[in-house]
């Protein structure tokens, strides 16, 4: 597997596989979905790998998976999951086909999680293959350290005082501002 390193970061180039399938829908024809990882793949767009009848597997794209050292965490927790997963993030449709164009792969659930929240990427969680499992696993060895968890502790407060009524100073009030209203017509 080819790998760009430096002191806290890897980087390897990861084929995505994308399986078209005819669909069941009468409002789509082809559903898409990714199916695989090519750890060290060259570069690739939608080059046609298999084909089964009308079902067909593509290397749809070939993108950097980076490690960052301060994301060990992360890395952890998705080397924890079973299956060991990573998280394929695609952008719809391609401007001439309806194909969907694979535009991130992530092992950070974290960073998965955030590019859902968006709305306007579909996230894909597929199970890692043993190379990518090992490789990732020796970088969270060599980069982790235990952060130590710290109880945050609460300003020193005197709970005794009444402070009822005053509001902001630098506003006139004629009573107490925290009152509930008495009613229409009525003053305060």
């Amino acid at each position: 597997m080819a790998t760009r390193r430096t002191k806290f970061q890897q980087s390897i180039r990861v084929g995505i596989i994308i399986r078209s399938v005819p669909s069941q829908s009468r409002w789509v024809d082809v559903t898409y979905r990714v199916i695989g990882l090519l750890p060290g793949a060259p570069e690739a767009t939608w080059v046609e790998l298999r084909r089964d009848g009308e079902t067909i597997d593509y290397h749809a794209a070939t993108l950097p998976l980076d490690l960052h050292r301060t994301e060990t965490d992360a890395y952890l927790m998705a080397l924890q999951a079973e299956p060991p997963s990573a998280y394929v993030v695609l952008q719809g449709d391609t401007d001439d086909e309806d194909r969907p164009m694979p535009v991130a792969v992530t092992v950070s659930p974290f960073e998965a999680q955030d590019h859902m929240d968006t709305g306007e990427e579909v996230v894909e969680k597929i199970a890692m293959p043993p190379e990518l499992v090992d490789w990732m696993r020796e970088y969270v060895e060599t980069h982790h350290k235990e952060e130590p968890r710290y109880k945050r502790q609460r300003d020193r407060m005197d709970v005794e005082r009444v402070d009822d009524g005053r509001g902001d100073a630098r506003i006139r009030q004629f009573g107490d501002v925290y009152r509930s209203p008495r009613g229409p017509g009525k003053p305060g």
